[in-house]
């Protein structure tokens, strides 16, 4: 009778990553693109530039000139390639890399007759490709093509990274959407339950001719359902909310038991905001009712408790509902079913398996124990 889980992953309702996600791209890329390109045009001023000061010929203002083209060329073709490959991201792995490489090496290429043309005019004064040397020219493209290759795969990098976050985030929504969609259907499975078990109490009374009771009983049948349609339909609710419909519901079993049935609720402050599914208490404490109370002539007592446990650096809600019905330590429950089938369900949707369930059986009743992480209600 033991359920347990390891997972810890708290789920978000309201799970949506894509602006945050395009907005820390964007601060990435513009940081990335202005601090390297600034190092890229220090780089080669100290290693370059700066070792040519002694020269008497040495034209500094066109090496500036030229390093501030240079630079600016590359900066902007570096763009260029982060806008192709964010434009081509969503396709096939192998065809991003494959287009991705082959721009790389297209605009390495027109870097490096930038950077040569730029370099023979303004420094030289010369035409860039009149005399031109194939072995320089292979040089300059060597370097060109590697400095593009290596912005091709940090952009690639990075965009692939937001994409597989973008996806991870569509995941997560999905099975959040299909997680509420479960807890749904197990808190509507849940009001036929409860209605088909009300409904034949209240129609033994009036076959008992006790007519007034049955009365009384419909009147407060419909202030429950009338509270529970008010109430947020959203499958996760609080325990104080809990407590609240816990109350109306052992109203309309006292005017069915009268004093035979006596109920004692122990629940601290400190656990009311705890995150739980709604209307799971309810079957628990009717099958506590239904196999325990009637179970016996007089002084039947169901005892509902709560308290909060720490386990390692986590807080877990313990809930323990106690009936002191006669001796079942050696027999099989019936009615435990639907009810008990249904909330397990539902803590193992809504709490990813990290929790507990058991139920023990003795010579002075029946005791059902839930343990479950103390979350407070996403708001």
């Amino acid at each position: 009778m033991l359920n347990t889980g390891t997972s810890s992953v708290s789920q978000d309702d309201n799970l949506n990553l894509e602006p945050q996600l395009i907005a820390n791209q964007n601060k990435q890329f513009w940081t990335l693109q202005c601090i390297g390109w600034i190092g890229y045009a220090l780089l080669v001023f100290m290693a370059i530039v700066r070792p040519q000061f002694p020269n008497p010929s040495f034209n500094l203002l066109g090496e500036l000139i030229n390093l501030a083209i240079e630079t600016t060329s590359g900066f902007l073709l570096s763009f260029l390639q982060w806008l192709l490959i964010r434009a081509i991201v969503h396709l096939p792995l192998r065809r991003v890399l494959m287009l991705s490489f082959i721009s790389a090496g297209v605009m390495g290429l027109v870097f490096n007759i930038i950077k040569l043309a730029s370099y023979k005019t303004i420094v030289y004064h010369q035409v860039w490709y009149e005399q031109l040397d194939m072995l320089e020219f292979g040089g300059w493209f060597l370097f060109s093509v590697t400095t593009m290759f290596v912005w091709t795969a940090i952009f690639f990098i990075m965009l692939y990274n937001t994409r597989l976050q973008r996806e991870h985030d569509r995941l997560l929504r999905a099975q959040n959407a299909a997680k509420e969609a479960q807890l749904q259907m197990l808190r509507y499975q849940l009001n036929p339950h409860f209605m088909f078990n009300t409904m034949n109490a209240i129609s033994t009374l009036i076959y008992k001719k006790e007519n007034q009771i049955a009365g009384d009983m419909l009147d407060q049948v419909c202030s429950f359902f009338r509270y529970t349609l008010d109430q947020n339909a959203s499958p996760a609710s609080t325990l104080n909310k809990e407590i609240e419909l816990l109350e109306l519901y052992l109203s309309i079993e006292k005017v069915r038991f009268g004093a035979k049935l006596n109920v004692e609720i122990n629940v601290p402050k400190t656990t009311l905001m705890a995150r739980v599914p709604s209307l799971f208490l309810q079957p628990i404490v009717e099958n506590a009712i239904k196999y325990g109370v009637e179970t016996r002539k007089d002084n039947g007592q169901v005892t509902i408790s709560a308290d909060l446990l720490l386990r390692g650096k986590k807080n877990y809600l313990r809930l323990e509902v106690i009936d002191n019905g006669e001796d079942q330590s050696g027999e099989h429950v019936p009615g435990f079913g639907i009810g008990l089938k249904n909330t397990r369900e539902r803590l193992a949707s809504l709490f990813n398996n990290d929790f507990q369930l058991t139920i023990s059986h003795s010579q002075t009743g029946t005791n059902v124990v839930m343990e479950l992480p103390f979350e407070p209600p996403s708001r």
